[in-house]
């Protein structure tokens, strides 16, 4: 019987843990499921004989050795910074190790022991990342293989709600660690667009709204995400003149986020005594303390005169063809005016009414969705309380956004992936874009859990049965590792849907 070591019982652990213990009698499995909260693991277990709840003290070397020792592989979905230390222990102990979160420099520092004892540590092989390298290489590699020459990559995803279950102003509930939504984008982005190189710092990040059309969704907006030519030389693509990896998120949930950093309610100095305040009371401090209490009225105080003095021009035309139409004459359908260069234009007056209208219903909007999505977290929650001790900006805000946009028990989350390609071929050019949407069951069984869980499970059947040999510090770029993990997420209903077009 081999041991499966499982470090992390949270939200995304839901669907690998079934899956593991679907599989244990098939293929003689046992699981050791590691959580802080016993009682958790426990209920994750269930009543399968194939599984154990443990908890201890993850920073206990001895206990953390014990079981580790234990193992035929090990699998961390723990915080990341606490993932050094099982890595530690594998290579010390000489086991694989599976997690999906990102290959950082303390692990790379591990490489030559890992190769040296010829053991896998495999990372970024969850969703993103994870199914997104996966999916990516498989249509690369495809490309390549027709000789086509890749001059355009862009890969988006997002954890989103799905839309029978989205009824707040933020268009959005939490389906993954909510410390990771609060400090997401923290680090900026670089990306490279039509042949230039860009750098975005974080309050920049979220202010130029960019939209991409998903195929049987809809439109979303987006962010740019991390470091994306950090991958290029992964994915041989160095001299793609578009590199770009992005964060799907609603449109006014981008709008509400730039608000927030505005409001520095991302901050993690602490500096608040939450103990006995309500979610109110502590608002109102961070507030008060940066001078943010005007913050509210100016922004509104703004769009109002931005739409006053429009509004004022586009009653006193409707006002003047209303008096024509009354004397019997007639308005001129259209008018020339000049641009910043003294270049003269036409304007249809029908088309100058349209936009007006059209930005005047934005821009209220605006000033509604910011009151709605500040109300929503509980700016105005005087019952709530918080009772947190010693807090951040950034701490209240999460306490905020967990109980305010929880998955409630029949919500539904939703995964939406999108890779758009544009290669050269035989001197055409084409276009191919990859769409996945994942929907989850209930506030459990997550589309989150399972688009991060199942490639884990996957990958360690296929480590533990001899289909996957490979050896080193790998993230799922080869062929090796995504054509077998990608079919059978495919029998798991995760599926890409491909559209080719010329360009």
């Amino acid at each position: 019987m081999k041991t499966i070591l499982l470090f992390g019982a949270g939200k995304s652990a839901t669907v690998l843990i079934d899956y593991l213990l679907e599989n244990a009698v098939d293929q003689n499995w046992r699981l050791l499921l590691v959580d802080a909260d016993l009682n958790l693991a426990q209920s994750k277990i269930g009543a399968s004989n194939r599984g154990t709840a443990i908890s201890f003290d993850i920073q206990d070397e001895a206990e953390r050795g014990r079981y580790i020792r234990q193992a035929d592989i090990v699998i961390s979905l723990l915080p990341p910074s606490l993932h050094i230390a099982i890595a530690r222990d594998c290579v010390r102990f000489q086991k694989n190790l599976l997690t999906a979160s990102y290959l950082d420099d303390a692990t790379r520092e591990l490489e030559p022991a890992i190769s040296k004892n010829k053991l896998l540590f495999l990372y970024e092989m969850g969703l993103d990342p994870g199914i997104d390298h996966m999916s990516a290489m498989q249509l690369i590699d495809g490309i390549r293989k027709k000789g086509g020459n890749i001059f355009s990559f862009v890969s988006h995803c997002g954890g989103l709600v799905a839309p029978e279950s989205d009824d707040n102003p933020w268009h959005y509930k939490i389906s993954w660690n909510p410390r990771n939504i609060i400090l997401a984008g923290k680090a900026g982005a670089h990306y490279r667009e039509n042949g230039a190189e860009k750098k975005v710092d974080y309050e920049s990040l979220f202010t130029n709204e960019r939209l991409v059309d998903i195929p049987d969704l809809g439109t979303l907006g987006w962010y740019a995400n991390r470091d994306s030519l950090s991958y290029t030389r992964l994915y041989q693509l160095e001299d793609a003149a578009t590199f770009l990896r992005t964060t799907l998120r609603h449109s006014d949930f981008l709008y509400g986020w730039r608000n927030i950093i505005e409001l520095k309610l991302t901050d993690e100095t602490p500096q608040y005594d939450t103990n006995g305040k309500t979610l109110q009371q502590v608002f109102k401090e961070h507030m008060d303390r940066h001078g943010f209490s005007e913050w509210l009225n100016q922004k509104l105080a703004a769009r109002f005169e931005e739409t006053k003095g429009m509004l004022e021009n586009l009653m006193k035309l409707m006002d003047a063809e209303q008096e024509a139409v009354e004397t019997g004459e007639s308005l001129p359908d259209s008018f020339m005016t000049a641009d910043d260069k003294g270049n003269l234009q036409e304007f249809g007056v029908e088309d100058v009414k349209n936009q007006a209208a059209g930005f005047l219903a934005y821009k209220m909007h605006e000033a509604n969705l910011t009151l709605k999505q500040l109300f929503f977290l509980g700016l105005d929650d005087d019952e709530t309380l918080v009772n947190r001790g010693l807090c951040s900006a950034a701490d209240i805000l999460q306490f905020a956004v967990e109980k305010k946009l929880a998955l409630r028990p029949y919500d539904k989350d939703m995964i939406v992936m999108l890779h758009e390609i544009g290669y050269e071929l035989e001197g055409k050019k084409f276009g191919i874009s990859s769409s996945l949407i994942v929907k989850g069951e209930n506030h459990l069984r997550t589309a989150m859990a399972k688009t991060v869980g199942l490639p884990l499970g996957i990958a360690a059947k296929l480590i533990l049965d001899g289909t996957i040999r490979l050896h080193g510090l790998q993230i799922p770029t080869s062929r090796e590792i995504y054509e077998p993990v990608l079919k059978e997420l495919e029998a798991c209903q995760v599926q890409f849907k491909e559209i080719n077009t010329s360009l």
